[in-house]
């Protein structure tokens, strides 16, 4: 069901034509690979004549590089992270929604509403949320997945057999919760810990890949990896024998979230647009698509049944805490930034 143009390459991102941008009647749409149903899209322009131009990312990271390396004031809306949200707010990425701006701004759950990415929605709206933790081949290995074990020191069965996402944020961000130690650690032996055990476990990876974190699964490529619980429902339906896991040490949850970029080419139809994905309806199409959760009032009674007791989208009552990615500071970010680049060498 993918239905948008696949886009790892940052250059690729930026290389839209000024001219296609800046026609009237389009909103150019910076979004993640294989995230919205083409009945959606089509459904938007059918009701306001505006046509949708969309280009894909496939992490946070390199989303922010591409905006920062030019994609600002060629692209109306993307839809970052929770996380990513702050940083482009203190980067100056975003432009402001002003009160009434947006007419379904009042079907935002109250819980989304005030978030401390983004408090009082003056940027952002909610598009989904979920879980990132692991899914594992039951055909190839049959004991507790439920520690995060494998993926940082997995079993002999699994051992060079896992795929890891290529996403700074949610693999230092897992790693912590193995360690049991602070996303943003400025303690010295803490650090030191955190490289060391990430080269170890390095050694048991087969992949960095974000884009195909379903398929490698699905193929039988990877026996086990990271993944959002939204793919690893889509990987069962496709026929892989996996079982997504909830770790005891906690697993990461997240928010994304459509936001106005800054000097938006085509403002209005972008704010036409987030409007659109507020309305219940067209929110339910999206939900029962994605196969994560919404944020939106009225959505619930529109859901597929099967959506209601899916696994992945209900955490056992022993699974660990969700933990939210935080922000670091610039000083300690530097560090996580060079224990990544190690671990991507």
């Amino acid at each position: 069901m993918k239905t948008i143009l696949k886009t790892t390459v940052a250059a690729s991102a930026i290389a839209l034509s000024a001219s296609v941008a800046l026609a009237d009647g389009k909103v150019v749409v910076y979004h993640w690979f294989e995230y919205m149903p083409q009945e959606l899209v089509d459904k938007f322009t059918a009701e306001t004549g505006i046509d949708v131009v969309m280009d894909t990312y496939d992490s946070n990271e390199s989303m922010l590089a591409s905006l920062k390396a030019g994609g600002i004031g060629t692209y109306d809306v993307s839809v970052p992270g929770d996380y990513m949200v702050k940083i482009m707010a203190n980067e100056g990425l975003l432009g402001t929604i002003a009160e009434g701006e947006l007419a379904n701004k009042g079907n935002i759950e109250a819980v989304w509403l005030d978030v401390d990415f983004d408090q009082g929605r003056k940027h952002s709206i909610p598009y989904q949320w979920g879980s990132t933790a692991f899914a594992v081949n039951r055909d190839v290995y049959q004991g507790d997945i439920n520690t995060t074990d494998i993926l940082f020191n997995p079993p002999a069965e699994l051992s060079g057999k896992v795929n890891m996402l290529d996403s700074q944020g949610e693999v230092m961000a897992m790693a912590s919760l193995h360690l049991g130690i602070p996303q943003c650690s400025t303690d010295r032996e803490q650090l030191k810990a955190l490289d060391a055990m990430l080269k170890e476990a390095k050694t048991y990876w087969a992949s960095f890949n974000s884009d195909t974190a379903k398929e490698v699964l699905v193929a039988g490529d990877a026996a086990a990896g990271m993944i959002y619980n939204g793919f690893s429902a889509k990987a069962r339906e496709e026929g892989a024998n996996v079982e997504y896991a909830y770790p005891k040490q906690g697993y990461i949850a997240w928010m994304d979230n459509v936001v106005l970029l800054k000097d938006a080419p085509n403002r209005d139809n972008a704010l036409k647009f987030m409007d659109f994905l507020l309305d219940p309806e067209n929110v339910a199409t999206l939900t029962n698509w994605t196969q994560y959760s919404a944020g939106v009032k009225g959505v619930a009674p529109l859901l597929d049944d099967a959506l209601r007791t899916l696994p992945e989208a209900n955490p056992p009552a022993d699974a660990g805490p969700a933990t939210f990615i935080e922000v670091c500071g610039e000083e300690t970010q530097a560090i996580y930034d060079k224990i990544w680049t190690n671990v991507k060498k």
